[in-house]
């Protein structure tokens, strides 16, 4: 991906533009932590595009089918294989009304499942949900879901109402990538999912809507810091290092609280990760392996 896609919507561009790191050649959950972070963030990327230029994308990682969800401006995706279902909700376009809207809407409403959850978010997945779940009614593959920004506040209720649906396959996992806060505690007790949620640094929408109102986040936190590291920093130090990440920002000309948000970001810290973590591994093993042939690891003097 090159700095073009940030100056311009992903729904603008094409599969080739855009471009993946992902690599699918078998089931999902055999992927490693960071592979599989990698591929749902691609796929919560995709999930911008229009269908056909999604249907490119994704064959490309072997999902051979794609269906299209559109109700009033709630959107997702549904991409499957042979083993694997990937629902994909669609995030926040600033040229869209209906996500500007449903953003804003902060009030509370009663969940379906438990709890209270943010007003908007619920009006969407209102929209989108019953298609949704009569095209997964007879799914025995892998469930997953995801999304980003708007859509990982989706794919958060969407995952607490499949749990409660007549759906034979209950979520495998759900990753988001800058969720807003989605409900009230009541909510977020009750949605027991195994639940990755990234944070980019200043993401501001991951801080809101704020906690004086009553909403918490759930899940396992997994924070990048202002160099785009997983950390894990609370209290003080988190409110250094996002000090740090908005000094740095001005100083490059961006407004970090909105440049941490792009998907884009998410997707270039999670792939540097991974290339970090198989830099190591591959070390490692080198290692192991010149101290089984009686050899020291870059030892050249032979």
């Amino acid at each position: 991906m090159t700095g073009n896609i940030d100056k311009t919507p992903i729904s603008q561009h094409t599969a080739e533009e855009i471009g993946v790191h992902s690599i699918l050649a078998g089931p999902i959950a055999e992927l490693s932590n960071l592979r599989r972070s990698l591929l749902l963030a691609e796929l919560s990327m995709i999930a911008y595009l229009p269908e056909r230029e999604a249907t490119r994308a994704v064959r490309r990682l072997h999902f051979d089918e794609v269906q299209f969800f559109d109700r009033d401006g709630a959107q997702a995706y549904k991409f499957e294989n042979d083993v694997d279902c990937v629902v994909a909700c669609r995030g926040t376009e600033p040229n869209e009304w209906n996500d500007i809207r449903a953003d804003a809407n902060a009030i509370t409403a009663l969940s379906e499942t438990m709890g209270r959850v943010h007003r908007g978010f619920k009006r969407e997945v209102d929209d989108l949900w019953p298609p949704i779940e009569k095209a997964l009614i007879n799914n025995a593959k892998t469930l997953w879901f995801t999304g980003h920004s708007l859509g990982g506040a989706m794919a958060t209720i969407c995952a607490g109402r499949c749990m409660l649906s007549h759906i034979p396959s209950n979520p495998q996992q759900l990753q988001t990538f800058g969720s807003p806060r989605v409900g009230d505690k009541r909510f977020v007790h009750f949605c027991r999912i195994d639940y990755n949620r990234w944070v980019n640094n200043n993401d501001i929408v991951a801080r809101v809507p704020p906690a004086w109102m009553g909403y918490r986040h759930s899940g396992n936190e997994i924070y990048l810091n202002a160099h785009g590291k997983i950390r894990r920093v609370s209290g003080w130090q988190r409110s250094k290092d996002m000090w740090r990440g908005f000094v740095t920002g001005i100083k490059q000309g961006k407004i970090d609280h909105f440049d941490d948000h792009s998907i884009v970001r998410y997707i270039e810290h999670i792939y540097q990760a991974l290339s970090e973590e198989e830099d190591r591994v591959d070390a490692n093993t080198q290692g192991i392996v010149d101290k089984g042939t009686g050899e020291l690891a870059g030892d050249s003097s032979r």
